[in-house]
């Protein structure tokens, strides 16, 4: 249990930083701390803790970093103090007003939660959503805490970083900065679900988002929810569960949430009201969205804001950061940085810490607000050469889109009438890890970047590879899966992984004991995407048995070169477990609730005109 809640803790709940785990003695020295009930516009009121800088005055007036998060104001109590305030130790000890509070239905706070809360398009004075109760607080903000110089910034991470996002739409003219990190963008894709499909890595996180609390609560009500762990062998439970059907009526039939996403397979009403992104218009104020290439839970979430907002507000400030990281691992600084088994260099969040997240609430909150603080459009960290780079736009303008089409085992410039086959079993999936001790962990995240020759050669995964690379070649924006394909099957998943192949005698500047790096096969890029949403995620169609038929998906947004002397790989799967449920490959109206009897051996073939579009550095 203490395991999970520090997965929990650690990675979602970064508002305390913890760069060199410190005391809270500087919090206790320089911040007054205050605990009040805000009420929001329909009565409800919301449990703040408020760190007021003990110098504040008419003379020296401070103005608010803010975050809102559903997993804990902690500590709880006037006389009990965080070890840290804000996103990092620079802006805590420049000192603002900073402002935490646990949103509708969470520990202390009155209401009912609900999941990636619906955004109101057309409020009445009682309609309530993040972006009212964001506004509400604000103006209590601003009303009640003397000495502050009327200016509100908001971040978050992970879940927090929806509500982050969310509450750019509160439109509060006091609200003039704001960091969505990580953030959730649209279900149907962050998280628990990739292009509609299930992410069955995250079956031991539901207790923390389905469980509703009866009272105001200091600490986790959900404990007793969760699945015990009975092995080391995470894959041992994953078999042994058996059907995604079967490990819902067994372990989270009075979960609220695993119950919505079982009954609710397609793109429907439910999944679209849960979108941000078709409310992001008019942003007027500066955003800063940040994410991690290697960020297991919420990828596409920050690339989605930042282009969306790009897109729908040409006027407004807005930049976006991508690092070399995981789930939020920007907010702690670990020295030498590695994901994985792979290094990508020496003080990389302290980097994007001091340089970027400090320059932007700086400028924002206690400088010239209608300035632009002077950060690049795109800062993004290219994972092939290991280095920061700025770009004007993004995607790079001097990008162009270049097609690796897939035959003979091989990547074309040009297509083939060749036709490869492999045979998916879903009593046989193809494994997502040789990490079996990682299958028990809350969320999944090593896999990102792990070595992926565990797969090669199995007669269920095609493979299709380059030459050895006789120059670099940057991978730098937008990638598309193009298939064309024929199953014996009317319905199937398609796993497309992106591979940097080492050279044989390839020796890392930093490494990790016992790891073997020549040849090492790196995960660069992966997605799923399950046939019967190739027309419509609303409405699924089955495949034809034996049609040729086209499936074209997004693997999301990379930056990476692929050094002279590596080769470039693409992998093809229909199963990729215990990463995602396993497709029965039988279309059904819902195949959450497949059974075993439903299982259906296929033989796929994928046509030597599929391909993957890639934009490609100039």
């Amino acid at each position: 249990m203490k395991k999970y809640l520090h997965f929990i803790f650690f990675f979602c709940m970064v508002a305390a930083f913890a760069q060199t785990a410190p005391d809270n003695t500087f919090v206790k020295d320089n911040f007054t701390k205050k605990e009040v009930y805000i009420p929001m516009r329909d009565g409800v009121k919301l449990f703040t803790s408020i760190y007021i800088p003990k110098d504040i005055s008419k003379a020296k007036k401070y103005p608010f970093i803010m975050q809102r998060t559903c997993y804990s104001v902690a500590p709880y109590g006037e006389n009990e103090y965080r070890a840290g305030l804000g996103p990092n130790k620079y802006l805590m000890n420049d000192k603002y007003v900073f402002v935490y509070q646990d949103v509708r239905g969470r520990y202390m706070s009155e209401g009912t939660f609900t999941n990636m809360t619906p955004q109101v398009d057309y409020k009445t004075k009682k309609d309530v959503d993040e972006s009212t109760d964001t506004y509400d607080t604000i103006e209590w903000l601003l009303k009640n805490i003397p000495n502050n110089n009327g200016k509100v910034g908001q971040y978050g991470t992970s879940y927090p970083g929806f509500y982050t996002a969310a509450g750019i739409l509160s439109d509060h003219p006091a609200l003039v900065a704001s960091s969505p990190q990580a953030p959730i963008s649209d279900f149907w894709n962050d998280d628990f679900l990739h292009n509609g499909k299930f992410m069955l890595g995250y079956f031991r996180t539901f207790p923390v988002f389905g469980v509703q609390k009866t009272k105001a609560e200091n600490k986790a009500w959900y404990n007793d929810s969760f699945v015990k762990q009975s092995s080391e062998d995470g894959l041992k439970f994953y078999r042994e569960m058996g059907t995604l059907k079967d490990g819902y009526e067994k372990y989270y039939k009075n979960n609220f949430f695993m119950t919505e996403i079982m009954n609710h397979p397609n793109y429907d009403e439910y999944w679209q009201k849960r979108s941000l992104l078709p409310h992001l218009k008019n942003v007027k104020h500066a955003v800063m969205t940040v994410g991690g290439w290697f960020d297991a839970e919420d990828l596409s979430g920050p690339l989605n804001i930042y282009k969306t907002i790009e897109k729908t507000s040409p006027k407004a400030k807005n930049t976006i950061v991508m690092g070399p990281f995981s789930h939020g691992a920007w907010a702690r600084e670990n020295g030498k940085h590695f994901h994985n088994e792979i290094y990508f260099g020496d003080s990389i969040a302290t980097y994007y810490q001091k340089n970027l997240e400090t320059k932007f609430f700086n400028h924002y909150l206690k400088g010239n607000t209608k300035a632009d603080a002077g950060l690049p459009e795109a800062v993004m960290y290219d994972t092939g050469n290991k280095e920061w780079k700025e770009f004007a736009a993004y995607p790079p303008k001097n990008a162009q889109k270049v097609n690796f089409y897939l035959a003979d085992g091989t990547l074309k410039k040009s297509p083939s009438q060749s036709v490869s086959e492999y045979y998916s079993d879903p009593n046989n999936p193809v494994l997502s890890s040789e990490n079996i001790k990682e299958f028990n962990g809350f969320t999944p995240r090593n896999y990102m970047s792990e070595d992926q020759r565990f797969a090669v050669g199995r007669p269920d995964v095609l493979t299709f590879t380059t030459d050895i690379l006789t120059e670099d070649l940057t991978f730098a924006g937008e990638i598309m899966a193009k298939l064309n394909i024929a199953s014996t099957s009317t319905d199937a998943d398609f796993a497309v992984k992106l591979i940097d192949v080492y050279p044989e005698d390839f020796v890392p500047k930093e490494k990790k004991e016992g790891v073997i790096y020549g040849n090492y096969h790196q995960m660069v890029r992966s997605e799923i995407m399950p046939a019967r949403f190739r027309n419509s995620r609303e409405k699924p169609e089955a495949l034809q048995a034996n049609q040729k038929t086209a499936v074209n998906f997004q693997l999301q947004d990379v930056m990476h070169t692929f050094k002279k002397g590596h080769r470039i790989q693409i992998q093809i799967s229909s199963t990729w477990f215990p990463l995602f449920a396993v497709n029965p490959q039988k279309f059904m109206d819902n195949p959450n609730f497949a059974t075993k009897e439903d299982y259906t051996k296929a033989f796929i073939k994928i046509f030597g005109d599929s391909s993957i579009e890639a934009d490609i550095l100039k």
